[in-house]
């Protein structure tokens, strides 16, 4: 067990996975340790070390990065005996920064635009705030820390999970629907590693929660000691103090009722809020309104890699052109309630093109193309028949982006750029 007094000083500690977090706990840790790196697949670095030196040493801590499958991964039976000593990044952050004020959301959908707007809106309150976690910024990256500093820390289910001191003051968990269950193997075990975060909270502490079957069988088996906010979304009401387009979305308004409530408990200037708010742009390819003219406005939501990142942006316009594919996820399902039907015109494209087909088959009319630049040719020409309509073309792929791309945010470039180069907002205009 961590002595909070020590300051982790003259341990012995194994980083296993040398990503961003696991560079960063070296960094933070090398000057007052003994600090060793493995990876599964980098070899012949200085301070890494042989997996027969690892079984023949003796560590105090294993820094475990949230990448490593603990089931899969080719030190899975020394962790299985060394399961104790499993910390993260996120543990060595707490317990150097115990008592400052640390906001952690986490869900399935949302957790980097909803972790990016409360930064901006505390920020714009002149509070001493960071925002650091999974949104790229790894949480002991941070330095010039005061005891009035603020953090905001993005939190995926795997760094959760991981954990065994983090403790948040605030916890949110947004939404929640099949994700990550290749890791995770079945729904409520995906749900119960977010759910951590509440199981460490205190009576001092809140949690804001998405009022769903998943959450609440949580609360129902656990015995919680801090302040459960159930978030029932009363969007009409919110809508009507919101004039930022962005908001439109079912998503981004819901999320945003988080941010409500912990500001009123929080006791933040509403009217600086909502300045704030109105004047949030979002983040680059998360529902991005990359375009907007009174015939076409043309959405980037490459970030979403399943059904359940889409179904709500579906939910939130008509006159749909819906461009999708790439990787399908295993299981995933298209859960969209029939009378969103007749919105949507589905173009996919990618390598699974055929599951994606099947999936939609007798739902929306959709067509399969090898192409993007030809479907983008053929929603323009379609627009341009009818201009007595407000068409949304909504990029959101429900799927993963490896077939062709390094990750969401190249997929997410490479589809503003075919925008541009083929000239598709001229020819809407022409």
């Amino acid at each position: 067990m961590f002595n909070l007094n020590d300051n982790l000083k003259n341990k012995n500690f194994l980083i296993y996975g040398y990503g961003k977090s696991g560079h960063a706990s070296f960094n933070y840790l090398k000057k007052n340790n003994k600090v060793s790196i493995y990876d599964d697949n980098k070899i012949n670095r200085k301070f890494f070390i042989s997996l027969n030196k690892i079984k023949s040493s003796e560590f105090d801590y294993i820094v475990l990065s949230p990448g490593i499958d603990i089931k899969k991964c080719k030190l899975k039976e020394y962790l299985k005996k060394n399961k104790k000593k499993i910390i993260t990044d996120l543990d060595i952050f707490y317990l150097n920064n115990p008592k400052n004020l640390k906001i952690t959301i986490t869900g399935t959908n949302g957790k980097s635009t909803t972790a990016k707007l409360l930064f901006k809106i505390l920020k714009d309150q002149n509070k001493d705030v960071k925002l650091i976690g999974n949104i790229g910024i790894p949480v002991l990256f941070k330095n010039r820390i005061r005891p009035s500093t603020i953090f905001v820390i993005e939190a995926s289910s795997y760094q959760i999970d991981y954990s065994q001191y983090f403790k948040t003051d605030y916890a949110f968990i947004l939404n929640i629907s099949p994700d990550h269950l290749e890791r995770h193997k079945s729904i409520q075990q995906y749900t119960h590693a977010k759910f951590k975060l509440i199981l460490n909270q205190n009576k001092n502490f809140y949690a804001f929660v998405e009022n769903n079957k998943y959450l609440n069988r949580e609360i129902k088996k656990y015995k919680i000691y801090s302040k459960i906010i159930k978030i029932n979304q009363n969007n009409n009401k919110i809508k009507k103090l919101i004039s930022n387009d962005y908001f439109n979305s079912i998503n981004n308004l819901q999320n945003l009722s988080f941010i409500l409530k912990f500001a009123k408990i929080y006791k933040l200037n509403k009217s600086k809020l909502l300045k704030t708010v109105n004047l949030f742009k979002g983040l680059n390819f998360r529902q991005q309104i990359i375009y907007k003219n009174k015939f076409v406005t043309i959405l980037n939501d490459s970030k979403s890699t399943s059904f359940s990142s889409s179904i709500n942006l579906l939910k939130s316009y008509k006159n749909i052109f819906w461009i999708l594919g790439g990787l399908a996820k295993k299981g995933d399902k298209f859960e969209l309630p029939s009378k969103y039907y007749k919105n949507i015109k589905g173009y996919i494209f990618g390598k699974d093109k055929s599951f994606f087909k099947n999936k939609l088959n007798n739902k929306i009319i959709a067509k399969s193309y090898n192409d993007l630049g030809i479907i983008l040719k053929k929603i323009s020409k379609e627009i341009k028949l009818n201009k007595k309509i407000h068409y949304y073309v909504l990029f959101s792929p429900s799927a993963a982006s490896f077939d062709q791309f390094k990750n969401f945010e190249d997929r997410g470039y490479y589809f503003n750029n075919l925008i541009k180069k083929i000239k598709f907002i001229k020819k809407i205009n022409a």
